[in-house]
């Protein structure tokens, strides 16, 4: 694969419809100073994104507990992405990015949450297309 720091065009449409929010806290974590090396869009079930940092740390966001962080074990577009020691950084499924972006620089962690279900109705796929 390709590296990319910003994650690209996904196939499939109900992937692809996280691409924008995902887009913005890559963006918004390279403006708070932390170097990018690629990302990319997840299978879905829940839908999930991986963001690889340069220092070997990635951060991996799903629609159902939203973002954690630890050392990047293994993981490409279309395979789940492993962490080793990952922690929670809480915020809701879907923290704004400046929000993420101050999770990670101040080291805030959280427990798993369960936030929603990846096969609710609940107007999550509307605020992720307002992104």
């Amino acid at each position: 694969m390709t590296n990319y720091r910003e994650p690209q065009q996904h196939p499939v449409p109900r992937v692809e419809t996280t691409r924008n929010y995902v887009t913005r806290c890559v963006r918004t974590l390279s403006a708070r100073g932390l170097v990018v090396d690629r990302s990319w869009l997840d299978p879905s079930d829940p839908r999930d994104a991986t963001v690889v940092l340069d220092d070997s740390r990635a951060l991996v966001w799903d629609e159902t507990t939203g973002w954690r962080v630890g050392a990047f074990h293994a993981g490409e577009q279309g395979i789940r992405t492993t962490l080793d020691d990952a922690v929670r950084l809480g915020g809701g499924p879907l923290p704004a990015p400046e929000e993420l972006a101050w999770r990670i620089v101040s080291g805030v962690t959280a427990p798993r949450v369960e936030y929603r279900s990846y096969a609710a109705s609940d107007g999550f796929d509307e605020v992720l297309r307002s992104y």
